[in-house]
């Protein structure tokens, strides 16, 4: 199990594949800034703009919303020391009515140019039960099984069991988890399981707070300090044999 920032870079070539903005920093902002100190190339898809992510669509109607999402997660990623991002262009909100044989041959061709060692996406609950989470994490494991490979590993997003004490609470009171959710994974099953150092966590949280479309209210609510815990632990599984399917 990798425990340690010193061992982030045996997963080698990362490639990390999301729905929106944001999620790759929430689930995997620490992970990638570690692997990129230590040398290792990084590589981040995402799948739609989020130009839906807002409770005031008269203030961001989608158009002006996707604009300014992008160079959020632009700065964000550079925050992060990434350099190499790709867009794949589907609407918020459709990836689960998108053409499933579209999305991932267009996964199998990023793959095959990028050689990944290790794919990190969300697993089949898609953290927060979101379709466009639970479609992206349905294509990624179809065009992982397809073009990754041999030895190339496919790691999925997860809760770690031990947190759930501390924060269970708080996740129920934000009302981002539907009920059952977030899904929790005991340690034996984790294949990663950070607890970010001091640093690397202020940056993680520097690079989500430059998402401020999604972040300003809720780090603003929460206070840096319990926002910075909050999003302190990544952790990872690998999937089931019978998730990787080769279709």
């Amino acid at each position: 199990m990798i425990e340690r920032a010193c061992d982030v870079a045996d997963l080698g070539v990362i490639l990390g594949i999301w729905a929106h903005p944001d999620d790759e920093a929430y689930l995997s902002g620490g992970l990638m800034a570690l692997a990129r100190d230590s040398g290792s190339r990084v590589v981040c898809v995402t799948a739609t703009c989020g130009e839906l992510g807002t409770g005031d669509p008269v203030e961001w109607p989608p158009h002006r919303l996707a604009a300014a999402r992008a160079r959020e997660l632009a700065r964000c990623l550079e925050i992060l020391g990434v350099g190499e991002h790709h867009w794949l262009g589907y609407r918020d909100g459709q990836c689960a009515q998108a053409s499933r044989s579209d999305a991932v041959a267009r996964l199998c061709d990023v793959i095959e140019r990028v050689r990944p060692d290790t794919v990190l996406t969300f697993g089949p609950d898609g953290i927060t039960g979101h379709p466009d989470h639970q479609a992206v994490s349905a294509w990624t494991t179809a065009a992982f099984g397809r073009a990754a490979s041999t030895g190339a590993r496919l790691l999925y997003a997860t809760f770690a069991e031990r947190r759930a004490p501390r924060w269970s609470a708080l996740n129920e009171s934000l009302g981002i988890f539907p009920p059952g959710y977030p899904i929790t994974t005991p340690a034996h099953l984790l294949a990663v399981d950070l607890v970010l150092d001091a640093e690397t966590a202020a940056r993680k949280v520097r690079a989500l707070a430059a998402q401020e479309t999604q972040t300003g209210e809720l780090i603003a609510a929460m206070g840096v300090d319990r926002f910075t815990a909050w999003v302190g632990d990544e952790s990872f599984a690998e999937p089931r044999p019978t998730a990787v399917r080769t279709e």
